[in-house]
C-alpha cells in the first residue's frame, strides 16, 4: 500500500492586508495517531524484543528525557534529531540588569536528524476533502448563546 500524507486546501487571510481576498494553502490532515502502544507492536514486529519490553523502555525513556531537559542537557536522538530547552523573555539594556524574571516562557526545541529530514525529501501527497467544522448545539438548534 503506497503511503503519502493527506492535505487539505484552506483559505488563509493575510493579517496585515485585511481587505485583501485569502489565498489558498495545503494544511496536513492527520490520517490518525499512533500512541506507545502502538509504537511497541510496531516495533516488536520488527525486532526481536517483546511488546512489553519496548513499551517499558519507551515508558522510560520520557522520563529520563524531562530529567535531562530539566538539567539543562540536550537530548541527542541518533539520527533522529535533538531536542533542547529553548527560552522566550524580555530583554535587558545591560547583562547586568538581566534577572529571571524578564524570561516569559520555555519551550522544546526539535531539531530533525538526517532520517527525519531525508524523509520530508521524498514524501508525496494526495488531496482529500476538507474536515468538517464541529457545530455547536446551540448553532444546529437555530438557537444563539446570550453572553
Amino acid at each position: 500500500m503506497a503511503r503519502s500524507v493527506t492535505y487539505s486546501v484552506v483559505p488563509r487571510y493575510n493579517p496585515s492586508e485585511k481587505n485583501t481576498p485569502p489565498k489558498y494553502y495545503a494544511q496536513a490532515q492527520a490520517s490518525g495517531d499512533v500512541d506507545l502502544r502502538e509504537m511497541s507492536e510496531r516495533i516488536q514486529q520488527s525486532c526481536t524484543v517483546t511488546k512489553a519490553d519496548v513499551y517499558a523502555v519507551l515508558v522510560a525513556m520520557e522520563d529520563v528525557i524531562i530529567d535531562a531537559l530539566k538539567s539543562g542537557e540536550i537530548i541527542r536522538l541518533g539520527d533522529l534529531g535533538t531536542l533542547q530547552i529553548g527560552l522566550s523573555g524580555k530583554g535587558s539594556i545591560t547583562e547586568e540588569e538581566y534577572e529571571t524574571s524578564l524570561i516569559k516562557k520555555a519551550r522544546i526545541n526539535f531539531r530533525p536528524g538526517m532520517a527525519l529530514a531525508g524523509m520530508l525529501t521524498s514524501l508525496t501527497y494526495t488531496r482529500v476533502a476538507k474536515k468538517p467544522v464541529p457545530v455547536k448545539e446551540e448553532e444546529e438548534s437555530g438557537e444563539l448563546m446570550e453572553e
